[in-house]
């Protein structure tokens, strides 16, 4: 089974386990990299799950990333802060942390989003913990 499809494997605990595997990876080598376009294809993905993962291991490319795609492909990758699912907003918050971490060039397109981002859309339960996520990215942002 190759890497994309395991990602959108209906299986979502096999699906995630692949995928913590594959940020692990990614924290110490370059070699997901060649996969990006394949990451970014996943934010198209029906499944929040899907989209998720896919954000999150572009995020974990970061600081291979020396084509600048990340840059170049900012808005669609922002735009999953929109996401009606809150779970799938609050990780893809954390994941942010290494885009400001090894590419600060890029906090101001991050706060641009931040502020336009509309939490009254969540439970009354689950915005303050996202509002706590958009805190906690401002700070390292400084």
């Amino acid at each position: 089974m190759d890497i994309i499809t395991g990602l959108q494997n209906k299986n979502d605990k096999e699906a995630h386990q692949l995928l913590l595997q594959l940020e692990s990876r990614s924290a110490v080598t370059d070699e997901l990299y060649d996969y990006f376009d394949d990451f970014l294809g996943l934010l198209k993905g029906k499944s929040s799950y899907v989209r998720t993962r896919g954000f999150r291991l572009i995020c974990a490319q970061t600081q291979w990333d020396h084509e600048n795609k990340i840059e170049q492909n900012i808005d669609a990758l922002l735009s999953i802060l929109d996401d009606e699912k809150p779970t799938a907003v609050r990780q893809c918050l954390a994941a942010l942390h290494n885009v400001v971490l090894y590419q600060p060039k890029l906090s101001e397109f991050i706060e641009i989003k931040l502020d336009q981002m509309d939490l009254s859309k969540y439970k009354d339960s689950r915005s303050p913990l996202i509002q706590k996520d958009i805190d906690e990215l401002r700070n390292m942002m400084g």
